[in-house]
This record gives C-alpha cells, sequence and structure tokens, in this order.
C-alpha cells in the first residue's frame, strides 16, 4: 500500500471515528500515515480497506483501531482456517496408532507446523510406547498447552514487517556461525 492509498485508509478510520485524531498538527498526522504506509507496505490496498471496514461493521466500543487489529483482522481475512490444538492434537493420536513401528513414516505424514511440536519421530515412538491412559490425559495435554503457544508465536512473527523478519533472520544466523 502506498502512501496516497494510506492516507485514504485514515480518512477512512477518521470519518468513523473524528475524536481519534481531532487534536493531531498537520506533522502528527502525517507522521501516522508514513507508520501505517510502512506497517502495511506489503499489503494490498483493498484487503486492508476490506479489513479497516470490517472493524468498523463490528466495532461496538467506538474506538478508532490501532495497526495490530488491523493486522490481525487481513490474518484472518486471507489465511485459511487454522487448526485448533484438538484438531491437532487429533492427527498426533492418529499417528500414535502406527508408531511403534513406523514412526518416521507417521511423522512425515504430520502437517509442519504439528512436526515442530512434536519435534522427532522418536518422540511420536516414545508416547506410542506409553500407556494409553497417561498419552490421551497428561501428553494431550502438554501438546495441545505446546501447540497453541506454537500458533501464537507463529501468528505474532507473521504479523511482522518483512524487513523486521530479515533483521531477525540475520540476528538468528549470526548465533548459528558463532
Amino acid at each position: 500500500m502506498n502512501y496516497e492509498e494510506t492516507g485514504k485508509i485514515l480518512a477512512v478510520i477518521k470519518k468513523n471515528y473524528p475524536h481519534a485524531y481531532k487534536d493531531f498538527t498537520t506533522e502528527e498526522k502525517a507522521d501516522l500515515i508514513t507508520l501505517w504506509q510502512e506497517m502495511f507496505a506489503e499489503d494490498d490496498y483493498g484487503v486492508v480497506g476490506a479489513a479497516v471496514k470490517s472493524y468498523i461493521a463490528t466495532d461496538t466500543k467506538g474506538f478508532a483501531p490501532i495497526i495490530g487489529q488491523i493486522k490481525e483482522l487481513i490474518r484472518k481475512l486471507t489465511e485459511p482456517k487454522e487448526m485448533t490444538e484438538q484438531e491437532a492434537w487429533g492427527y498426533v493420536a492418529k499417528a500414535l496408532r502406527n508408531s511403534g513401528y513406523h514412526s518416521a513414516e507417521e511423522f512425515e505424514k504430520l502437517p509442519e507446523q504439528i512436526q515442530r511440536v512434536v519435534g522427532s519421530p522418536a518422540q511420536l515412538r516414545e508416547w506410542a510406547m506409553m500407556d494409553s491412559d497417561t498419552v490421551q490425559s497428561v501428553v494431550a495435554s502438554n501438546f495441545q498447552r505446546s501447540y497453541r503457544a506454537r500458533a501464537k508465536s507463529d501468528k505474532e512473527y507473521q504479523a511482522l514487517p518483512s524487513n523486521v523478519k530479515a533483521m531477525l533472520e540475520g540476528v538468528s544466523n549470526k548465533f548459528l556461525l558463532e
């Protein structure tokens, strides 16, 4: 989204929430447009507009949206429905049925996000060898908590602008090399 389009988006917000920016100076308004333009530089103007309109249509509190709220709505509008922790556990529970001897094959069948939480085929094998009551209570609970935390972390990372992601990847690669 470019600077002009960002100004149009903020004008829509200002029309619906006139009190939000009433005391802004011309310089503060320009700074606000610049900030929003930087944060939505990679987003399509139409998608951002749809997210803003969605926010306005469902707002019952009367406060102008902040960048994070619009980013979250964009994710909801553009990404496929995310798997719940119960659905993710269902994949693991199914994989466990055959993981005593075929944990590597079962691990490879799991979606990538679930693989990252499980960790390895050896973990699947270990769970498959445990008492089923323990697996269905303790292991299931711990997996679901870990899955929920991983999903939240992934969503937060995806919301970052690409220049921030690149900087973080550069920092993490630097530590890997040391």
